[in-house]
């Protein structure tokens, strides 16, 4: 491993001493750079931990910091006796509850949204169901295609009690931070996941072939009150994501 090919993609030395932050944070930031810039690419390998150190200036406990909090945030993964590699696929764990837009700036994507919907209305009876509502409880929805680095991710439609967020027209990011900032952010979620087959519609606007694989979650989210307040639909290209869930034997 040449130091000019290490330095090529993470940075010169001298660029890892920003004063106030500590080296593991920046060593990331080198590391996110580098992917979002596409100077290494999904599936590439990283340098090994002692080249990094030694042309970065830095203790191997330092990379691993960096390395571990980007294997943390599903950017990185590790195999087994063949190194670090850049994730190909975008693994959401099911067992946090993390909104897109945190999955993937995590990720250092940036994301952009194409509005295709945003109401108030009356509920649906599934909403209804699922929200814990009388027919004659307001709603607002918002239904939008998600980008990530420019290419379609996700389509979500959210259903919110109007008593949460009345305007549909108040958001224009992050719906759990706008939940945040009324207090009602959820804190747990039940959700349920199934492969579908893409309709054409759907598959228009995910820019995939109709009738290819997909997957569907429903996520109802549950505040800190124990109150129902988001009732969402998604529907994600399946050759895009590994949803990963950690199971424990519980006797």
């Amino acid at each position: 491993m040449s130091q000019n090919r290490v330095n090529s993609l993470f940075g010169a030395p001298e660029t890892l001493r920003e004063k106030g932050i500590p080296l593991y944070i920046q060593v990331k930031k080198a590391i996110q750079a580098a992917i979002t810039e596409e100077r290494v690419s999904g599936g590439d390998t990283l340098p090994p931990e002692r080249d990094l150190a030694k042309y970065l200036d830095v203790s191997r406990v330092t990379i691993r910091r960096a390395i571990d909090e980007l294997i943390k945030d599903e950017v990185l993964t590790q195999r087994q006796g063949a190194g670090t590699f850049v994730s190909e696929r975008v693994e959401q764990p099911l067992n946090h509850l993390r909104s897109f837009t945190e999955v993937m700036e995590a990720r250092g994507k940036t994301i952009t949204s194409k509005w295709l919907d945003r109401s108030l209305g009356m509920p649906h009876e599934d909403e209804c169901k699922a929200l814990k509502l009388a027919p004659d409880q307001e709603v607002v929805r918002f239904y939008r295609l998600r980008y990530a680095d420019g290419k379609p991710m996700a389509l979500e439609l959210a259903t919110i009690p109007s008593r949460y967020i009345l305007n549909p027209f108040a958001m224009e990011g992050s719906l759990y931070n706008l939940l945040e900032q009324q207090g009602c952010r959820p804190v747990r979620a039940l959700q349920r996941l199934r492969a579908v087959s893409i309709d054409e519609q759907r598959a228009s606007l995910l820019d995939i072939p109709q009738l290819s694989a997909a997957l569907y979650i429903e996520r109802t989210g549950i505040n800190h009150e124990g109150t129902h307040v988001e009732f969402t639909r998604s529907w994600f290209p399946g050759d895009s994501y590994d949803f990963v869930a950690e199971i424990r034997d519980t006797l």
